[in-house]
């Protein structure tokens, strides 16, 4: 007589997980979420006012549960995991006793984390299946999580070698330097420039690097796009 098998709770995890990446909610909440964050948050932060922790928490959470839902090796996925939460934990121990090693090792965990995030993101976008307005949502997310990734590279950097980016007034806080590099990033990104200029040899790699980047990345993932749309025509 053959024994029924029934899922474990981790099997169920994983299938409800796999099911809220597989539709539009996934990539419409991390939007929602990016777009608060860069655009209302930081500015905020720098101000003096709270609330990111909240969208990290939200972010952290929806890192972790991309990382498990996509399809990729198990080594893939707990290297994932375990940098989220250790640039997690670092980023809060730097807020509670800050120290330049451990703003300098949140910078770079951040650009990592943010980097690994963009490739989740990727892996939903062209995933198999039919061009939806979820997949235009990767393509938003990916380009976000880029400009993000700059800033947290930018904040590296600066933290590295102290005046290797010239401010017009210099940021006097992190959160004010967060605030100020995620405006700069975002003017290189988009080719709309700011009144930040790099200095640093490394800063200037950067900046080069990112406007390329940021020319090329909406040109390749719409002709991207158009491509599966393509593919997935019926044919006559």
């Amino acid at each position: 007589m053959a024994n029924d098998s029934h899922p474990t709770r981790s099997e169920v995890l994983n299938m409800h997980m796999s099911e809220f990446w597989s539709g539009d909610l996934g990539l419409t909440l991390v939007t929602i979420s990016l777009v608060v964050l860069i655009f209302v948050i930081t500015p905020l932060r720098e101000a003096g006012l709270p609330g990111r922790f909240f969208f990290d928490i939200i972010m952290v959470t929806l890192m972790i549960s991309g990382a498990l839902a996509v399809n990729q090796s198990r080594i893939a996925t707990a290297l994932v995991v375990v940098i989220v939460f250790a640039g997690a934990v670092v980023l809060g121990a730097g807020r509670i006793h800050p120290t330049p090693f451990l703003h300098q090792f949140g910078s770079a965990l951040s650009t990592i984390t943010l980097l690994l995030y963009v490739r989740i993101v990727l892996l939903v976008m062209f995933r198999k299946g039919p061009v939806t307005w979820s997949r235009i949502q990767g393509g938003v997310c990916a380009y976000l999580l880029l400009g993000m990734a700059w800033a947290s590279a930018y904040q590296f950097v600066e933290q590295r070698y102290p005046g290797s980016i010239q401010f017009v007034t210099a940021p006097l806080d992190i959160d004010q330097l967060t605030s100020k590099l995620t405006y700069f990033s975002f003017g290189v990104l988009t080719s709309l420039g700011s009144d930040i200029a790099p200095v640093h040899p490394f800063a200037r790699s950067l900046t080069l690097s990112e406007a390329v980047l940021g020319q090329l990345c909406p040109a390749l993932l719409m002709g991207a796009l158009v491509a599966m749309a393509m593919q997935s025509r019926p044919k006559s």
